[in-house]
Formats: C-alpha cells, sequence, structure tokens
C-alpha cells in the first residue's frame, strides 16, 4: 500500500474559512493590487479573466483592487475601476459570475483616496483633495479640510457601494482603511488635526471610520461580511504608527469592532517582522489576539524581496513558506493574502498546495506592464 502524505502547505492552508455568510474553500486570499486597466473605471473582459484564471487556480478569496465609491474626489486616475454606475456595475457583475462559476468566492475593495489625490487628474478634474485637516500625509497644507456635509457624502457613498455590491452578489466588501489613504488619514495623528468630534485621541480619530462601518453594517443584510484593511505603515512613511503599544492598539480597533468589522485585513510589508517588543506576533496577530475577530495576514509573501522594489523594476525570486505555516499552525490568523506572487503566477495557490513548488514562476517587474 502506497503511504500517501499530506503536504504540509495543504494541511495548513486547504481548510475552508467560513464568516456570515461567506465560505472560502481555504485560508488563501488574493491581495488588492492596484492595476490601472479599467478605461474610464469599468472593468471589462480582460479584468474578469485576470481575477478568474486566480480562482481557476485555487485561490479561495478573491479581494479586488481598491475601487472609487460615488464621490468626485474620492479617486486620482481614470483608470482605476470605480464601483458606482452602470456601466462599471455591470463590468463587476461579469467578475463576480466569472469567479463564481469556477468555485472561488469574492470581495471587493471600496476605495476613497482623501488628501493624496493629484489636483487635476481624473476621474473628476475639478475635484479638489479632502482630508481630515486640509494637509498632505507629509505635514504640508493641500487640499481642504472636510465640512460635515463631506463627511456625510461619503458615509453615505461608502453605504451605497457596500449595498450594491450585495446586489451584485459579490460576498462581503472590504473597507480601505489602510496605506494613509482617505479613512486612515483620521485614525492616523500625524494627519488629523481635527478639533471637533472627529480628531483628538485614538477613539476620537475612529469616529469617522467607526460611522462608515456602521453605515455599511445597515445597508447590507446580517449574511454578508465587512472587511477592514488597516496598516500602520502609509506610503513614503513607513515608520507611521496608529498605535505604539498594544494598549493603544486595543483602543483603536475596539470602536471598529463595535461598528461591524467581521474580519480585519492587516497590511504589513513583511509578514514575519513582529509588531511590538517583548512578542513575535506580527500586526494581524495582535489584532486577533485583542479584538477576538479573525484576521488577514500580508506582506511579501512567497517572495524575497519588498513590493516597493516592483516600482523600481526590481524582480523578485521565489522564496519559501515555512515561516508563514508556523504561524497558521499556531492560530496566529485565519487567512493569507499574497500579492505580487499571484500575479506572476495564477497557479502560484495550487502548486503551493500540492507542494509542487519547484515550478512556481518567480515575479518580474515588467509583470505589471500587463493583465497576465
Amino acid at each position: 500500500m502506497t503511504d500517501v502524505t499530506t503536504p504540509r502547505p495543504a494541511d495548513t492552508l486547504a481548510r475552508p474559512f467560513a464568516v456570515r455568510g461567506l465560505t472560502s474553500r481555504n485560508r488563501i486570499a488574493m491581495a488588492p493590487m492596484t492595476r490601472n486597466f479599467s478605461p474610464d473605471g469599468v472593468p471589462g473582459r480582460d479584468v474578469a479573466d485576470y481575477y478568474t484564471r486566480r480562482a481557476t487556480g485555487g485561490v479561495g478569496l478573491i479581494i479586488t483592487e481598491g475601487t472609487y465609491i460615488d464621490h468626485d474626489s474620492a479617486g486620482t486616475s481614470g483608470r482605476v475601476p470605480r464601483f458606482h454606475g452602470e456601466e462599471a456595475l455591470a463590468g463587476w457583475a461579469d467578475v463576480v459570475d466569472s469567479v463564481h462559476r469556477v468555485g472561488g468566492a469574492i470581495i471587493p475593495q471600496l476605495w476613497h483616496v482623501g488628501v493624496t489625490r493629484t489636483k487635476g487628474a481624473p476621474p473628476v478634474v475639478d475635484a479638489e483633495p479632502v482630508g481630515p485637516s486640509g494637509v498632505s500625509l507629509e505635514g504640508e497644507p493641500k487640499g481642504r479640510a472636510m465640512t460635515q456635509k463631506d463627511l456625510d457624502d461619503v458615509i453615505g457613498a461608502f453605504a451605497d457601494a457596500a449595498a450594491a455590491a450585495e446586489r451584485l452578489g459579490f460576498d462581503g466588501v472590504e473597507l480601505h482603511g489602510a496605506h494613509g489613504y482617505l479613512i486612515d488619514q483620521f485614525l492616523w495623528a500625524g494627519s488629523n488635526r481635527r478639533t471637533d468630534a472627529y480628531g483628538g485621541d485614538i477613539v476620537a480619530r475612529t469616529r469617522f471610520a467607526a460611522e462608515i462601518v456602521a453605515a455599511c453594517r445597515a445597508a447590507v443584510s446580517d449574511a454578508f461580511p465587512l472587511f477592514f484593511r488597516m496598516s500602520q505603515w502609509k506610503m513614503n512613511t513607513y515608520d507611521a504608527k496608529l498605535a505604539r503599544t498594544p494598549d493603544e492598539l486595543d483602543t483603536l480597533l475596539a470602536p471598529l469592532a463595535e461598528a461591524g468589522v467581521d474580519v480585519f485585513h492587516a497590511s504589513t510589508r513583511r509578514y514575519w517582522l513582529p509588531e511590538f517588543d517583548g512578542s513575535d506576533l506580527n500586526l494581524a496577530g495582535w489584532v486577533k489576539k485583542i479584538s477576538g475577530r479573525p484576521t488577514v495576514t500580508v506582506g511579501s509573501v512567497g517572495l524575497d524581496g519588498d513590493f516597493q522594489g516592483a516600482f523600481q523594476g526590481n524582480d523578485s525570486p521565489v522564496t519559501g513558506i515555512d515561516q508563514l505555516l508556523d504561524r497558521m499552525e499556531r492560530d496566529e490568523f485565519d487567512m493569507v493574502a499574497v500579492g505580487r506572487a499571484l500575479i506572476a503566477d495564477p497557479e502560484w495557490t495550487r502548486k503551493t498546495l500540492s507542494g509542487t513548488t519547484e515550478d512556481i514562476v518567480p515575479f518580474a517587474a515588467e509583470m505589471l506592464k500587463s493583465l497576465r
């Protein structure tokens, strides 16, 4: 009788994950990555095929690239998909149907770039950059501080997008609260200098995010889960911190969990780095320990090289995931999001779970120039 052993990655990562009405067939998610292949903000058949290839290759949960909500200042490119308007939503309906046909689950990431918007850029060229305090992430004057009407309009736009996602058949939504974009600009003391109820201490800085979460929760059914992507680091400000201690992180997370976050997606640049002194838990591990909510980890999974290097033309060779499996096996987090490794090889999941990692295609920066 042949002794057939299951590869270690399959033992750890091939288990289903369920939250509310969403069931992922395994613990592997495709990380959200902006691709700029949706002219006029409309995802076409090539975008549907791009996501479907990853689902066909075994990915359990697709988290789409960031999609702009229906607010004039939400975006800063005419080639990033939007999540409003009949034509764009029809394109997303095609994406959902295609991914579901091959057994994948899929959620859109809902996005507002806030003060990082480039003035004069599409999709609404005359829209002014807005943020909590009218300053850039570097602390220089930029755009304008949001009024209460602005806040209410954005909260409503997120809720409308969440409701649209459920109507289209998505399996949940993710709110982009990371990397120095609008929601994160309110969370971070470096960009939030308000003196009203939306600024000040950590709890006050969470109010805008919590109101968005609560509005989205009210706009969808109980079966529809809400993911929330968060990070300490910001684009070009890698040492930024929302929370410098576990106690501060607890203060930050509690209002968001209470408002209705089901899963936290904790973004780091390298998943293996400990978040706080005295423990080897990464950010996703700490968030799960403190909040009690399931978490998704991310950051250079399966590749030797930081993602920022890709934008300087740097390639990244394949590397092992033994440390990731060690952390998964001790239940540090619940899912892992894979980014550039899935751009490089749509079959990464199948090859990883089957133990045929010698066949994985390494990442080359040239791959960013097309939807493969």
